[in-house]
C-alpha cells in the first residue's frame, strides 16, 4: 500500500467546518494539492478556500460520497452527532474504505459511538481534537491528539503533519477527547492567572508589557501568557477561540470528570466566571476576554 504522502494527488478530502481554524486547516491541505471538498452551513466561510480551488458541496452527504477522507471541524456536539449520524449524516453515505476524523472537541463517549458505528461499515474513524488556536492553525503547528486503531493514525498521519507538528497517538477511541480535555482543564485555571496577573500589574502602576518580558519567560510561562497576554493589553477580544465553544469544552471536561469521582475546583471557578462573562455579552469574544471581567471593564 502507498503511502498518503504518495497519494496526495488521488487522496479526496472532504472538509466539514470552516470556520476560524477549519478554513486555515483544510487550506493547509489544499496547498499541499490534495483535491479539498469543502461544506459549511454558512458557505461564505468557505469562500476563500473555493477562491483557491476548493470545490462546495452542498450537503454533508454529497461530499461524504465523493471523499476519500473526510475531516470535521463543527462547534458542538450535537452538531457532530448529526454530522456523522443524522440521515444526510457522513456514516450513512461513505463509501466502505473512508477515513473519518472529528477534529473538533466533542465527548468521549460520542467519540467511541461514532466509532463503533463506523466499524459495522467498515469506515475507519479517529478522534483528533487540536489545541493552538487561530495562530496555530494559520502557522500549521497545531497540537493534535488522537484516538482511535493505531493503524489508521499512522495511515492519516501524513494529513495530520499538514496541520500540526505535535501529533500523538493517544490510544483507542475516545483518548484524543479525553486528552483534550486534560488541556482544557490546564487552560480554564491558567487564564484565570494570566488575567490576574496582568490586572495586577496594571494597578500596581507597572508598564504590563514590560512585566510580561520578565514573567513569559520563567516559571509562570504558558501558551496563554504568551499568546494572549498581549492580545488583553492592546484591547483585542476578537476570538481565536469562541468563550461560547470553552464553555462548552469545560462543560464536557465537568461532566466527565463527575463520572470519575474527580474534584475539580479550579475548572468549576474557569466556567463560573465564563458563564458570567457570555451572560454579560460576550460569548463570540475570545477566551481572553475574562481580563475584561477581572479588570471590571463589563
Amino acid at each position: 500500500m502507498k503511502s498518503m504522502a504518495q497519494d496526495v494527488k488521488k487522496t479526496t478530502i472532504g472538509f466539514v467546518g470552516t470556520g476560524v481554524m477549519g478554513r486555515s486547516m483544510a487550506g493547509h491541505l489544499l496547498k499541499t494539492g490534495y483535491p479539498l471538498l469543502v461544506y459549511n452551513r454558512t458557505k461564505a466561510k468557505a469562500e476563500e478556500l473555493i477562491a483557491a480551488g476548493a470545490v462546495w458541496k452542498d450537503t454533508v452527504a454529497e461530499l461524504a460520497q465523493e471523499a476519500d477522507v473526510i475531516i470535521t471541524m463543527v462547534g458542538y456536539p450535537k452538531d457532530v452527532e448529526e454530522t456523522y449520524l443524522g440521515e444526510n449524516g457522513i456514516l450513512p453515505h461513505a463509501k466502505p474504505g473512508t477515513y473519518v476524523i472529528d477534529m473538533t472537541t466533542s465527548s468521549p463517549l460520542l467519540a467511541k459511538k461514532i466509532y463503533e458505528e463506523a466499524k459495522k461499515k467498515d469506515i475507519h474513524a479517529l478522534d483528533a481534537p487540536v489545541s493552538g488556536g487561530d495562530i496555530g492553525a494559520r502557522q500549521a503547528k497545531l497540537a493534535i491528539m488522537v484516538g482511535g486503531e493505531k493503524e489508521a493514525f499512522e495511515r492519516m498521519k501524513p494529513i495530520f503533519e499538514q496541520m500540526g507538528t505535535n501529533i500523538v497517538y493517544q490510544g483507542e477511541a475516545g483518548s484524543g477527547q479525553h486528552t483534550k480535555m486534560c488541556n482544557q482543564i490546564a487552560i480554564a485555571s491558567g487564564m484565570i492567572g494570566v488575567c490576574e496577573a496582568m490586572v495586577y500589574a496594571k494597578r500596581a502602576g507597572l508598564d504590563p508589557e514590560n512585566v510580561l518580558k520578565s514573567i513569559a519567560t520563567g516559571a509562570a510561562g504558558s501558551w496563554s501568557l504568551s499568546n494572549l497576554a498581549p492580545r488583553m493589553l492592546k484591547g483585542d477580544f476578537a476570538p481565536g477561540f469562541y468563550i461560547k465553544h470553552f464553555i462548552k469544552d469545560m462543560g464536557i471536561a465537568l461532566e466527565a470528570a463527575e463520572e470519575m469521582g474527580m474534584m475539580t475546583p479550579g475548572l468549576k471557578l474557569a466556567k463560573s466566571l465564563y458563564d458570567e462573562l457570555a451572560e454579560k455579552g460576550e460569548a463570540n469574544s475570545g477566551t481572553q476576554a475574562l481580563y475584561k471581567l477581572i479588570d471590571q471593564q463589563l
